[in-house]
C-alpha cells in the first residue's frame, strides 16, 4: 500500500520561543512550548452531516517514520485546567486527595519491590474498561474551566477544544512510528464538534492480560511499591512502606494544549509532587516515578535509550512534567540505585545512539493522524463509532460502527452535555 498518500503539508507554525519550558535545539526546530493561551477556531460540523468520509478523505493514514522527519510542530505549554482523585474503591472526587509528596531517597536505598506482594497488595481490576468516564465526570462538574471566558459557544455541548481524551491514547500514537510489537484500536466519536479517543482492547492484548505469568503480574507491582516507598501523603509525612499498595487510587490532572492546529483536553495519572512549596505551579511541580532492570551493559544501556526511554518521554513531555525518577532494580526486585531525567534533556541524551527515536517523528505522526481523523470523523453522532485500527509494520485504517458495540459515550454525559442550562448540577 502506499505509504506516500497521506502528509499533510507543513504549516508555518509560529516560532515564539516559551521562556519557562525550551525544547532542545536539535530537536525542536520550529515547534516549541508557547505558554499565550490559543483562541477558538470554529471548525465544528453539524449533526447531520455525511457519515462517511468526504471523497477526497485519505482511507490509509502511513505510519513510516520517514514521512515526519520535518520540523517539530508547534505544541503549546500544557496548562492544567483541574485534576481529580480516585479513591480505594475507584470513586470519583473533583479535588487533590489523592496527591502525595516526594520524598528524595538516598542514591543507593535498597528498597524491597518484593515487599508486601503476597499480603499487603490491592489490585486493581484490569479487565473493567472505564473508557472516559472519569473524564467525562469531571468536564460536566468543570465546564466553566474548559469554556473560553467571554466566548459565546455555539451550543451548550460545545466544549472549544478539538479532542478530548486519555494522555496514554496520545502516547501510544507518539510511539507508533517506533512500536514493532504491537498495534492498538482508537473508537472516536464527534460530539458538538469536539472528538472523544478511547481506546478499544485488542485481541492480542486481551489474551496476554488473560494469560500473564505470575511473574510478570509480580514486576508489574514492583513499580507501584517503589512509589510508596518515596511518596508521602502530605508535605509533612514521611513514605510509609509498611502500608497497603492499592493501585485503584490514583490522581489525575487534567491539561490543555495545542499540537499544530489541534487543540487538546486530556488528562493523566501523576504519581506525585514536589515536596518543597517554592516549587513552580503545576504541571511543572509534577514528578514521573519509574523502575527498571539494572544498567551493566553497554548493549543494555543502548537498549533502554532506544526503547525505554521513548515512552518514558512521551508519557512525561505531554502533560509537561518536567522531570523522571527512576528507581534501578537487581533481578531479586531491590533497587540499587536512583537517577533523575529531565525531559529537556533526553533528546541530547540519545542523540548519539545508532537508528534511534526522534522526537519530532513522534509529534509530527501524533498531529498527523489527528488531521487524518479530522478529515475522516464527519457526523456529529455520539452513537457512531470511527475505529481506527493500526498493527505493527502497517498503515492506520479505519472502519465505521453504527451498533452498540463500540459506543462509548454514555447516555448521562450526552444528556448532561446538551443541557439547554450547561451550569446546573450535573446526574451521573
Amino acid at each position: 500500500m502506499d505509504q506516500r498518500q497521506h502528509r499533510p503539508p507543513n504549516p508555518n507554525f509560529s516560532r515564539h520561543q516559551s521562556t519557562t519550558y525550551r525544547r532542545n535545539r536539535d530537536e525542536s526546530r520550529g515547534g516549541h512550548f508557547q505558554p499565550k493561551r490559543f483562541r477558538c477556531e470554529n471548525q465544528h460540523h453539524q449533526a447531520g452531516s455525511s457519515a462517511g468520509p468526504t471523497p477526497t478523505a485519505p482511507q490509509t493514514l502511513g505510519t513510516r517514520r520517514q514521512l515526519y522527519e520535518r520540523d517539530f510542530p508547534l505544541y503549546k505549554q500544557p496548562v492544567e485546567l483541574g485534576h481529580f482523585s480516585l479513591d480505594s474503591q475507584r470513586r470519583f472526587f473533583n479535588d487533590a486527595r489523592q496527591l502525595r509528596y516526594y520524598k528524595e531517597p538516598e542514591k543507593s536505598p535498597n528498597f524491597d519491590l518484593r515487599d508486601g506482594y503476597k499480603d499487603r497488595f490491592v489490585k486493581r481490576d484490569d479487565g473493567v474498561k472505564e473508557k472516559l468516564d472519569h473524564i467525562l465526570k469531571w468536564i460536566l462538574l468543570n465546564r466553566a474551566k474548559v469554556q473560553s471566558k467571554g466566548t459565546a459557544a455555539s451550543s451548550p455541548c460545545d466544549l472549544e477544544v478539538d479532542f478530548v481524551t486519555w494522555r496514554g491514547h496520545l502516547t501510544k500514537l507518539l510511539t507508533t512510528p517506533y512500536e514493532t510489537r504491537e498495534g492498538w484500536l482508537l473508537a472516536i466519536s464527534r460530539l458538538g464538534g469536539t472528538l472523544y479517543i478511547s481506546e478499544v482492547e485488542t485481541e492480542a492484548a486481551r489474551t496476554d492480560r488473560e494469560n500473564r505469568a505470575e511473574s510478570h503480574e509480580e514486576m508489574m507491582y514492583w513499580g507501584y511499591k517503589f512509589e510508596q516507598y518515596t511518596c508521602a501523603d502530605d508535605i509533612h509525612s514521611l513514605p510509609d512502606p509498611a502500608g497497603v499498595v492499592n493501585t485503584n487510587e490514583a490522581f489525575c490532572t487534567v491539561v490543555q494544549t495545542r499540537l499544530a492546529k489541534h487543540r487538546l483536553l486530556f488528562s493523566g495519572e501523576v504519581d506525585c509532587r514536589d515536596k518543597d512549596p517554592k516549587t513552580q505551579s503545576a504541571p511543572a511541580c509534577y514528578i514521573e516515578l519509574k523502575t527498571s532492570g539494572e544498567i551493566c551493559t553497554p548493549k543494555q544501556r543502548s537498549n533502554f535509550h532506544r526503547f525505554k526511554l521513548l515512552k518514558w518521554w512521551a508519557q512525561s513531555f505531554l502533560p509537561g512534567v518536567p522531570r523522571i525518577v527512576a528507581g534501578f532494580r537487581d533481578q531479586e526486585g531491590v533497587v540499587v540505585s536512583v537517577e533523575t531525567y529531565h525531559i529537556s534533556k533526553i533528546s541530547q541524551l540519545i542523540k548519539n545512539e545508532n537508528n534511534c527515536w526522534k522526537p519530532t517523528v513522534c509529534m509530527n505522526f501524533c498531529s498527523d493522524f489527528l488531521s487524518f481523523v479530522k478529515s475522516v470523523v464527519r457526523e456529529d453522532n455520539p452513537r457512531v463509532v470511527y475505529l481506527f485500527s493500526r498493527d505493527p509494520h502497517k498503515d492506520v485504517t479505519f472502519t465505521i460502527h453504527r451498533d452498540l458495540h463500540y459506543s462509548f459515550l454514555p447516555d448521562w454525559y450526552v444528556r448532561e452535555l446538551t443541557k439547554t442550562h450547561p451550569h446546573a448540577q450535573p446526574q451521573f
